[in-house]
């Protein structure tokens, strides 16, 4: 058999340009050679592309992407009384259930509990409570309770640090200290959308605003103050006459 033209074989690895050199076909050209190597190596081209492009469709899927916005019953429910009687409710549960109450008024309650599920993972969730006013047809007045509760998930991180001691008197030596400090880190951060968590907290709101008796939370009143007593009024004292030396006259 011929062996392959050295041009075509240029640049190829020795076990190649061997096994060519025995196996290769005399009517096989440079030309055709060359036409192969460009068709095999298109061919990996390709597959490379493929699977970066399906590595980078799978990294970019979000979250978010499932939200399909079709149930409102999971963070809403619908209470007959005011937006005051709701929060209040709604403040009345959350602390009932060890959750420290950030801000509560009249529209807004939200509230903060921690969690450690294990030794070095610390949780906190964050419950917000907002109280909008609904009119319905019947002309009765009722309120719609928007609850979203934010899970923040921390972890602990060891921080390596170092300092070194110089001592001047015997030259220029350093005695290298390392050690390492723990820091809580924010590791992740979801809304909890579990239905099962806001129907229990929905059924502990129903249960306060039922004990309200329908009545409006009072304001804290402040007590009037009370008239001063008025200042006795003196009577004047008499007029204290002085008597007066006469002059005489001259002449």
């Amino acid at each position: 058999m011929l062996e392959a033209s050295p041009a075509a074989l240029q640049g190829q690895p020795v076990s190649i340009r061997r096994r060519f050199k025995t196996t290769m076909h005399p009517n096989f050209s440079s030309s055709a050679f060359s036409a192969f190597r460009f068709k095999v190596l298109a061919l990996g081209l390709l597959s490379a592309l493929v699977l970066a492009g399906c590595g980078s469709s799978s990294s970019r899927r979000v979250s978010y992407e499932t939200e399909e916005f079709d149930s409102t019953t999971t963070h809403t429910r619908t209470y007959a009384a005011t937006e005051a009687q709701t929060c209040e409710a709604a403040r009345r549960a959350l602390l009932s259930q060890g959750y420290m109450i950030n801000a509560a008024n009249t529209d807004l309650v939200t509230g903060r509990k921690s969690f450690q599920p294990a030794a070095e993972v610390h949780v906190e969730v964050e419950f917000r409570v907002v109280c909008a006013r609904e009119g319905g047809k019947s002309g009765k007045r009722s309120t719609v309770a928007f609850a979203t509760a934010l899970q923040d998930r921390y972890g602990i991180k060891k921080v390596n640090n170092s300092a070194s001691l110089g001592v001047g008197a015997i030259g220029s030596l350093s005695l290298p200290f390392a050690g390492s400090d723990d820091a809580m880190v924010k590791v992740a951060s979801e809304t909890l959308t579990d239905e099962l968590f806001y129907d229990r907290f929905f059924a502990l709101l129903d249960r306060f605003l039922e004990g309200q008796d329908g009545e409006e939370p009072e304001a804290p009143s402040v007590a009037p103050e009370a008239p001063r007593p008025a200042a006795p009024l003196n009577p004047g004292a008499p007029a204290t006459t002085f008597p007066v030396k006469p002059v005489p006259s001259p002449g």
